[in-house]
């Protein structure tokens, strides 16, 4: 495996724009996210925005499940995938997700092939083979590849990721650090975190939704399997937090902080990729920063959303939203952060609707905008 690069975490930005996805990133704590699998430079330091709706469990038992049973049961669907692109390779994770190859992975584990790279997969009993890339999304960093002309493949069986409750253990499949077929095992410590990572361009990727688990997370397990005690597959590991050095630069190794894209909106998305080749989004339509980074009192913690800009045409401007509008609630719940909004719309689909609560000229009024497909 080629050894990845770290880069400075850049400035956080208070600019966010959900009809382009990107949003706020914040520093944790002293913390830095990297992702963790794919080509030299994917190990990224980065800011770390997080929001949750679920308690963050404290640890007071040991419950586990049988590491050994999982292993036996999911390790035949779990591949280490190796992608080179010029003088340059890395190595991620992945699972057969159908058993006619395609193989469920992340983004940024494959995103070199897209350009003239290559991806070769190989299995658990060691055999490898030749794999394309059927499609990608950016966006949310999920992938889809297909290996041909293999038989006897076993799917993991997809578990619902809805269902999940913290404190309950999980097993992780994968290849850190190119070790293929290694299981680490620990709890889920908290749901519905949105956390943003680095993506394409200037563009940041989100995981939304995303659960966190202590279970180590190491470079190389991007794109593996998170599996309950029965062997389901309920999140795709992406991302892991650590603890910069003196130097300012990110430490290696997992320090109990991981992130995985939840089975839901990882599998609805490959199945979308595997029938149209891309994943369609959600389309709202405006930029707002945080009232709080508006207001000339800097120790001003006011709740809300200043809309700065709304798209000519867009869901949001039919709803009736304009420059200048403050977001309060969106979908009832207290806008703090545009990885909020962000949330909301990858969360949904076109079509589907957003109640947006906002005040202008100090009355409160509510918005139900229909979202739109993706420009």
């Amino acid at each position: 495996m080629a050894t990845p690069q770290t880069t400075t975490p850049p400035r956080a930005t208070s600019t966010s724009l959900p009809a382009r996805h990107s949003s706020v990133r914040l520093a944790l704590g002293g913390t830095a996210l990297a992702l963790v699998g794919g080509v030299a430079g994917g190990l990224v330091a980065w800011g770390l925005t997080t929001s949750s709706n679920g308690p963050v469990s404290h640890l007071t038992g040991t419950a586990s499940c049988s590491a050994t049973k999982i292993a036996q049961q999911v390790l035949p669907s779990i591949v280490t995938i190796s992608v080179r692109s010029g003088t340059t390779g890395g190595v991620g994770s992945g699972e057969v997700i159908r058993s006619e190859g395609y193989i469920l992975t992340n983004n940024h584990v494959v995103a070199a092939a897209a350009t003239g790279g290559s991806i070769s997969v190989r299995f658990n009993d060691g055999k490898e083979a030749r794999a394309t890339l059927v499609g990608r999304d950016p966006l949310t960093d999920i992938a889809v590849i297909k290996v041909d002309g293999q038989s006897g493949l076993h799917p993991i069986a997809i578990g619902s990721s809805t269902d999940v409750v913290v404190g309950q253990p999980v097993t992780v499949l994968g290849a850190p650090l190119g070790l293929s077929s290694t299981v680490t095992s620990g709890i889920v410590s908290a749901l519905d975190r949105t956390v943003t990572v680095p993506g394409e361009g200037t563009t940041p990727a989100v995981l939304i939704n995303a659960l966190q688990t202590d279970a180590p997370i190491n470079p190389g397990n991007s794109g593996g399997a998170m599996v309950d005690c029965s062997g389901k597959l309920i999140g795709v590991p992406s991302a892991g937090a650590s603890v910069p050095s003196t130097s300012g630069e990110a430490s290696g190794g997992s320090i109990g902080l991981g992130f995985a894209i939840p089975s839901n909106v990882a599998s609805t998305e490959a199945d979308q990729i595997i029938t149209t080749g891309h994943v369609t989004h959600a389309y709202l339509g405006l930029m707002a920063v945080p009232l709080a980074t508006q207001s000339t009192t800097s120790t001003s913690s006011t709740p809300g959303l200043l809309v700065t800009r709304v798209e000519s045409g867009s869901p949001a401007q039919s709803a009736g939203l304009r420059q200048g509008d403050v977001i309060l609630q969106i979908d009832g719940k207290t806008a703090e952060r545009t990885d909020q909004l962000v949330a909301a719309t990858l969360g949904k689909k076109p079509g589907d609707v957003l109640h947006l609560t906002y005040a202008r000229n100090g009355k409160r009024a509510t918005a139900t905008v229909t979202l739109a497909t993706q420009p």
